[in-house]
């Protein structure tokens, strides 16, 4: 098993994002295969040096819903940041992977250091 750190300091979310889901893939890999979870440990240090391009941190907004009608959510991500810059990337990780039933164990080989 490989381990690679990446340092998030003046990088761009989604192309870090982007980065981070192919190497969990283990799509860098010569032995890559799709059914595989891969065999590389990413760490990322400095999230709270990433940055955003264009009005995206006044115009972001990340949704949830409870199921019950009326109850949608929304936050902006110039209010989550600031307090959960882990989680923001891990958010955008997770929705950069292939939704089945590796994306949870592929998601527990990111180790995202503040």
């Amino acid at each position: 098993m490989s381990k690679i750190t990446i340092d998030a300091k003046n990088q761009t979310l989604g192309r870090l994002a982007s980065q981070i889901a192919s190497l969990l893939q283990g799509k860098d890999d010569p032995k890559y295969n799709p059914r595989l979870r891969g065999e590389t440990e990413v760490v990322v240090k400095n999230v709270s040096g990433i940055k955003l391009t264009g009005r995206k941190m006044e115009q972001k907004v990340y949704y949830r819903h409870s199921g019950r009608p009326g109850h949608l959510k929304k936050t902006k991500y110039k209010d989550v940041f600031p307090k959960r810059p882990d989680w923001v990337l891990r958010n955008a990780v997770s929705h950069m992977l292939p939704k089945n039933r590796l994306q949870k164990e592929r998601m527990k080989m990111l180790v995202i250091e503040k």
